[in-house]
């Protein structure tokens, strides 16, 4: 498992290839979740009626795509 420093605080936390990896595929779970969700919102009869919810799903999106991102960056340097 991940573990911090002894402060907990601020400190470097180092992780398994393993579980990033599991971590890489769960976010990528999610994201397709997410476009679904975006997607269904979006061609509801009245979307306007959504716009908070997809608002906060698109935003959510772009967490995890930010966070796919940098995991697939962090893999690539071992």
């Amino acid at each position: 498992p991940g573990n911090a420093d002894p402060g907990g605080i601020g400190g470097i936390m180092e992780f398994s290839r393993e579980e990033l990896t599991e971590a890489r595929r769960q976010i990528g779970s999610t994201l397709h979740k997410l476009r679904e969700t975006v997607e269904t919102l979006r061609g509801k009869e009245q979307p306007e009626r959504y716009k908070s919810q997809i608002t906060l799903a698109a935003r959510r999106l772009r967490a995890f795509e930010i966070a796919d991102r940098l995991l697939e960056r962090e893999l690539s340097r071992e």
